[in-house]
């Protein structure tokens, strides 16, 4: 399946406004507003020491969804393999993209890296329904201003 109808499948979550649970049909699955935001409201009573919780909602092997509560910034990523799709639930935040990551630390094997900041790079403003792809090998944090909180679907496919 090529990344197009992978973006195209993902765009089509982010309208789902009708009560809907995890489709029993194989390799179906639905999320919808009301169980995100029940799972929205837990992860936000266990954040951890980096200022964030997370569980995968599906792994299919070649793609994952992850669900991120965050409420403060995130340490500065970049994965030279993996590209990110990000679907925001709630609350508002800052996706900084591109630059120069300061400090990387990880493994040129798998090409995950860990920075300090990132320099340069565009800012963008970030809030419910925001979708964004993060193409392989751009580092990018998400920055959330202080009292607030960031929720988002993220799905992670292998770069072609």
């Amino acid at each position: 399946m090529t990344l197009t109808k992978r973006i195209s499948g993902l765009a089509a979550l982010t309208v789902l406004s009708f009560p809907a649970t995890a489709a029993a049909q194989e390799g179906v699955a639905v999320w919808s507003r009301e169980e995100l935001t029940r799972r929205d409201a837990a992860l936000s009573r266990n954040v951890g020491a980096d200022h964030s919780s997370r569980e995968t909602l599906a792994d299919y092997g070649d793609h994952r969804f992850r669900f991120l509560y965050r409420d403060a910034d995130g340490r500065p990523e970049q994965h030279n393999k993996i590209i990110d799709v990000v679907i925001v639930h709630s609350g508002r935040g800052t996706l900084l993209v591109g630059g120069r990551m300061v400090n990387p630390t990880g493994n040129a094997d798998t090409g995950e890296y860990l920075g300090t900041a990132i320099e340069g790079g565009q800012r963008h403003e970030l809030g419910p329904g925001s979708v964004a792809h993060i193409p392989a090998g751009l580092p990018h944090s998400f920055l959330v201003p202080a009292g607030e909180h960031l929720t988002y679907v993220l799905v992670k496919f292998p770069a072609e």
